[in-house]
């Protein structure tokens, strides 16, 4: 409201009220608990970059004797993925029970680029430069391949449609925990090379997985914490601690090449089951 001045016969309008000028913070802005969570998975991923330079890389290029320091970075950054794992599992229960920001499927994006993307492609990287029989140039090449295919699956992902409770692709975080177990069990380079090539398709393809939601979210956060264990023991050379993790690794490996198969086999059943009852129907 304009008021005026019997003095100066000129106009004002009154300060408004201090609650008033304060603007709420745009919903675009506000962070949920879901969110709050996604930033925690990209925390881990960045660390478990950090922690692979400092006690993998950095002590190789120098000279120094690394047995135990590399096996504990290493340990400490797998769980760090790990971890990364965890946060990405919540958040989207979380976002589902409560409620997530409008920003919240970009930051999401963003979290798995960087933990499941970059985390394993740099431990790929890292591996070709300390291990004896690696090609760094190759293992490079590997590593950028992992990048690509997470950078393909995540943006796909936000394209394209699927049905409900499914994946197109093995999911970023499966494929993550794939390549580093498959770095793990420290076989000849080229086997390792040709199983992480073939764990970047698996990412791109176009084979079906199913959400973890329900028993199967359960199912896999335990497996995540008997890994975190295995690692545990391993790092701090556990009596068979080598065993137990060489264990995990390969049956990790199992997982990743069952899972797709059991969905090739669905996918023909269900059509010939299709096909049969379209034949059914075309009979008089």
């Amino acid at each position: 409201m304009t008021v005026i001045d019997p003095d100066t016969q000129t106009g004002w309008v009154p300060e408004a009220d201090e609650a008033d000028d304060e603007e709420e913070m745009p919903l675009s802005l506000r962070l949920s608990i879901a969110d709050t969570l996604t930033l925690g998975n990209a925390t881990c991923g960045f660390m478990a970059v950090y922690f692979t330079t400092t006690g993998i890389l950095i002590p190789h290029l120098a000279g120094h004797d690394t047995g135990g320091m590399a096996r504990h970075s290493a340990a400490t950054a797998v769980i760090l993925m790990l971890c990364a794992a965890v946060f990405d599992l919540f958040d989207g229960l979380v976002a589902r029970k409560l409620r997530s920001s409008p920003m919240g499927a970009e930051l999401d994006n963003l979290s798995d680029l960087i933990s499941f993307g970059l985390a394993p492609a740099y431990f790929v990287l890292v591996y070709g430069l300390v291990a004896d029989d690696a090609h760094q140039r190759v293992a490079a090449l590997g590593a950028v391949v992992v990048l690509l295919a997470v950078v393909l699956r995540l943006a796909r992902f936000s394209c394209v449609t699927m049905k409900d409770g499914m994946f197109q692709g093995m999911p970023s975080p499966f494929g993550a925990l794939t390549v580093v177990s498959i770095v793990l069990l420290e076989l000849p380079f080229v086997a390792t090379l040709l199983a992480i090539l073939g764990t970047a398709w698996l990412m791109v393809s176009r084979v079906e997985y199913p959400k973890p939601r329900g028993r199967l979210a359960g199912a896999m956060l335990s497996w995540i914490v008997l890994s975190m264990g295995l690692l545990a023991a391993w790092a701090f050379d556990a009596p068979s601690g080598q065993l137990l993790l060489q264990t995990g690794c390969a049956l990790q490996l199992v997982m990743g090449a069952v899972i797709p198969l059991f969905a090739t086999a669905r996918r023909v059943n269900n059509f010939r089951d299709n096909r049969r009852e379209a034949r059914a129907a075309q009979l008089p």
